[in-house]
Formats: structure tokens, C-alpha cells, sequence
């Protein structure tokens, strides 16, 4: 089943959903202590596994290696050899255990209620049952801190219902959108701080217009964009063809990139990273 028939089925179960609320409550981790970092803001069940076949490398000193797992997921390592899957749901996920998750409600592709009791730190980035979450944490050679969006539930808003999540290593800060439903106010734009490295939803329905999301590149300014979150290679083009009169367009190899501030682009750049897992 792919990732695109899955979130169908499950925006059918939206009720479903709701009552797993309290269990996610539940689990919800603890958050450990802030500290300062490079890029810190301008202010103060079940699906069946499909674990991606990857073995991990050592990253070398001032890069972080970036793999494109599929949909909103991506396998961040730093050099210090810590490992992060963005928007983990539990079946698009690397064959070992990595340290940190990130996870976002919006769909139940975006997270799940059972992660893996090896993985040693999981940011819910919504309100469980205790507040709007704020993260601010280091671990190993990463820092990470959230900025809280809005998403739309039915004709409502949930306020802090999504989670930017920005990570800080190797002298590059790397920002996840996950499933963004807003354009930027002032005040998200400081909180996230300089940004190098945007990873962005493209598909221009579930999330943003993809003129919204155009908008909200142009607001970052990040050296470098990575598309995410397309269902279909019909619609990645269908943004790529909009951006292109603004932004240079460069695809990658494969779904294994190396990144590092050596070789982020003097303009904004637009970098295609196929995904293992399509969708």
C-alpha cells in the first residue's frame, strides 16, 4: 500500500483519530533542558512496517547527512553520530533504531502512537495534554527547538497544532515544516532564526497552496529548499514549473545527500532529493 493510499484511508477514520487523543496524552515525552545554540531564535496502530534498507555511516566533521525516507520523513545523522527521523509514523523509517523522532498530527502519516521503545527522545510537536509544546534541547552534537503553527481541524482552527521543527548542527541550522498550514507571521520567522536549509510541503492541498508555500520560501530565504510531501511526481512538477522562473532547480543522485555551509548555494535554490519510499 503506498503512503498515498494510506493518508486516504485514514483522513477517512477522522473520527477514529479522535479518540486516540488521551493515549497520545499519555505517552507523551518529557522534554529536557534548554540550551544555547547557532541557530536559535531571533526571540527568546496499526500500519504494517516498511523499514527502509539503510546502514548508517559515519558522517564526517562539518557535514550532515540528509536521506529522504519518503513523504515528510527524512534520516538526519550529524557528525557526532546522532540520528533523527523527521515526522516518524513508524512504517517509513530507517532498518535501526534512530535517537530522536519528530512527529506532527495532522494525519496519521505524520506520527504514530507506538514508536519504537529503543528510540531515546520523541518530540510530539502538539498539545497532549499539556500545553502548546516548546522544545529546547540539546542532545549529543544537536540542537533542536519548535516553533508552534496552526493547522485547520474541519472548519476549525487548532492553535499550536503543528510543529516547525529546526535542527542545529554541523554550522547548519535545518528547518522541517511538516504539515504547515499557514503562511509565516514576524514572529515565526524570529523564532526559527536564520535559516539554511528548508524542508518544504509542495502539494499544495492537504497543506498549503503551493503559492502559499512559494510565499513562504520567499520568507525564510534559505540558501537551500528541499521539496517534500508530493504524493505524485504530477504534482512535484507542477511546483517545480512555478517556482522556476524564480529559483534554479537542481536534482539530486539519489535519495542520500551530504550537506554542509561549504556548499550551500549564494542563491536560493530549489533541490529535487528523491524519496526512497514514494509518496
Amino acid at each position: 500500500m503506498t503512503v498515498a493510499a494510506i493518508f486516504m484511508f485514514m483522513v477517512s477514520r477522522r473520527r477514529w483519530r479522535a479518540g486516540l487523543f488521551p493515549l497520545i496524552a499519555l505517552l507523551s515525552a518529557p522534554m529536557t533542558p534548554a540550551l544555547a545554540a547557532g541557530c536559535s531564535p531571533a526571540i527568546a496502530a496499526a500500519t504494517r512496517p516498511m523499514p527502509v534498507a539503510f546502514t548508517p555511516a559515519a558522517t564526517a566533521a562539518g557535514t550532515v547527512d540528509l536521506t529522504f525516507l519518503g513523504h515528510a520523513s527524512f534520516l538526519i545523522q550529524s557528525p557526532g553520530g546522532v540520528s533523527i527521523v523527521t515526522d516518524y509514523n513508524g512504517f517509513i523509517r530507517p532498518d535501526f533504531v534512530p535517537d530522536i523522532v519528530t512527529m506532527n498530527h495532522a494525519h496519521i502519516t505524520h506520527y504514530t502512537d507506538y514508536p519504537d521503545p529503543g528510540i531515546k527522545l520523541v518530540l510530539r510537536g502538539w498539545d497532549t495534554g499539556s500545553g502548546i509544546p516548546h522544545y529546547d534541547l540539546k542532545w549529543g552534537d544537536v540542537h533542536i527547538h519548535s516553533v508552534p503553527t496552526n493547522i485547520r481541524v474541519g472548519e476549525g482552527t487548532e492553535f499550536g497544532g503543528n510543529s516547525i521543527f529546526v535542527f542545529d548542527l554541523a554550522d547548519l541550522c535545518i528547518a522541517h515544516l511538516s504539515h504547515l498550514h499557514q503562511t509565516l507571521e514576524p514572529e515565526h520567522l524570529a523564532e526559527m532564526g536564520q535559516i539554511d536549509v528548508l524542508i518544504a510541503p509542495v502539494d499544495g492541498a492537504y497543506t498549503l497552496g503551493q503559492r502559499d508555500i512559494l510565499e513562504v520560501i520567499d520568507q525564510v530565504k534559505a540558501p537551500l529548499v528541499i521539496p517534500m510531501h508530493y504524493f505524485t511526481p504530477a504534482v512535484l512538477d507542477r511546483f517545480l514549473r512555478l517556482v522556476g522562473d524564480r529559483y534554479p532547480i537542481e536534482r539530486a543522485d539519489g535519495p542520500h545527500v551530504t550537506l554542509s555551509r561549504a556548499k550551500l548555494p549564494r542563491k536560493t535554490t530549489i533541490l529535487v532529493v528523491p524519496p526512497i519510499n514514494a509518496g
